[in-house]
């Protein structure tokens, strides 16, 4: 049964950075392309970075230049380094193997971890 543990949100000023991490348990992360979405409240949840199995990263347009995604195949975590945090990135953000499309392969999401960006 795959476990996905989301951690490292808080409460952060805008302009400040926080380091989510994502632990799995129940499955290798190492033979899948990993990724980390956000939901924020009304909207939809969005995919705002993978990296794949060989370590190539992509972010969305939101994101890009202030997040930085990595992994630790040894310890089975996937990371999101947000840097310049902004108000709009306020959100509850989950880590989960996208597919082709951006759609989750893994069924059951973790709890997730609120990042709120607020002065």
């Amino acid at each position: 049964q795959v476990q996905l543990v989301e951690s490292g949100g808080g409460l952060v000023q805008p302009g400040g950075s926080l380091r989510l991490s994502c632990a799995g348990s129940g499955v290798r992360f190492s033979i899948y392309a990993m990724g980390w979405y956000r939901q924020a409240p009304g909207k939809q949840r969005e995919l705002v970075a993978h990296i794949t199995v060989g370590g190539t990263t992509n972010y969305a347009d939101s994101v890009k230049g202030r997040f930085a995604i990595s992994r630790d195949n040894a310890k089975n975590t996937v990371y999101l380094q947000m840097n310049s945090l902004k108000p709009e990135d306020t959100a509850v953000y989950y880590c989960n193997a996208p597919t082709i499309g951006g759609m989750a392969r893994f069924a059951s999401w973790g709890q997730g971890t609120q990042v709120t960006v607020s002065s």
